[in-house]
């Protein structure tokens, strides 16, 4: 069973189904993974970066990344869900067996291709992480494609790190390099404490061979492009996440425009090219 979301809606994207809870991981206090499985049809594919309108029946619908593993096939999709409002405090208290509406997926992935042959740097703020996690996960599961991948996570204390037990096997693969810091450390702490332009700073990196992916803040993406294109990178080898007011995901209502952009269609991933004078405009 499925219904359109709007009326006019023809697209399968543009179409609501229904999708059950089957798992809830906690990632912070006020931070959810839930899997979904699809009632009656078969999960989405979708590539890195893209999001999907997640609907919570009665309250209202919003725009959430896609925070679980592209490779995984018929698996559940995964959204990553801070609770910051009604419906997104609504999906986040969502039980397994609840159902909500799913849309999509919809806008443009990371650009991993580019960055084949050569290094890829991903750069994670707080809940930025979570859209960055299906790029890493990628990364790892076609891990020749690529010389160097580095991972760079913050967040404001240890316990607001997302997918900590992750990152901690990361911490021992040989293969991904990784650094973590927070701003304020917790008794127990033993890692670095600051910005995420702590480690990126001292990161050697060859300029003509490293792709980096950024997402978070949009003042950590500023830095963080800044400090990057210090180092020599290319503007056009920046890519970064912009998440605006997203309301239809189908470039109909006009919500999420910035600048020349509808970010549910041209976004949210855009080369530092085009967001630098975009992101000079003040969030609304």
């Amino acid at each position: 069973m499925s219904v359109d979301a709007r009326p006019g809606a023809t697209s399968q994207a543009d179409t609501m189904s229904a999708y059950r809870v089957v798992g809830r991981l906690p990632q912070t206090s006020d931070a959810v993974t839930l899997r979904l499985e699809p009632v009656h049809a078969v999960a989405q594919r979708f590539q890195p970066g893209q999001f999907m309108m997640l609907y919570s029946f009665g309250v209202g619908e919003i725009a959430i990344s896609i925070s679980g593993d592209p490779g995984a096939g018929e698996s559940p999709l995964e959204h990553t869900i801070r609770a910051v409002g009604a419906v997104s405090g609504a999906l986040h208290a969502t039980a397994i067996g609840g159902v909500i509406g799913v849309r999509g997926p919809f806008g443009t992935g990371w650009d991993l291709d580019s960055a084949a042959g050569g290094d890829l740097v991903i750069i994670g703020g707080g809940l930025g992480l979570a859209p960055l996690r299906p790029a890493v996960l990628a990364a790892l599961s076609d891990r020749g494609r690529y010389r160097r991948v580095v991972v760079i996570t913050g967040a404001r204390t240890p316990a607001d790190m997302l997918f900590r037990r992750e990152q901690d096997l990361w911490q021992t693969d040989d293969s991904i390099e990784i650094h973590r810091t927070v701003d304020h450390p917790l008794p127990g702490w033993t890692g670095p404490v600051g910005f995420v332009t702590e480690p990126l700073t001292h990161l050697k990196l060859e300029p003509d061979h490293t792709t980096a992916l950024l997402c978070g803040p949009e003042p950590m993406m500023r830095f963080c492009a800044r400090t990057l294109l210090r180092k020599g990178i290319a503007a056009t080898n920046i890519q970064v996440s912009l998440e605006r007011t997203m309301q239809c995901g189908v470039a109909r209502c006009g919500h999420c425009q910035l600048g020349p952009l509808l970010l549910c269609r041209d976004g949210p991933i855009i080369d530092y090219k085009v967001a630098e004078p975009l992101l000079a405009v003040k969030e609304l």
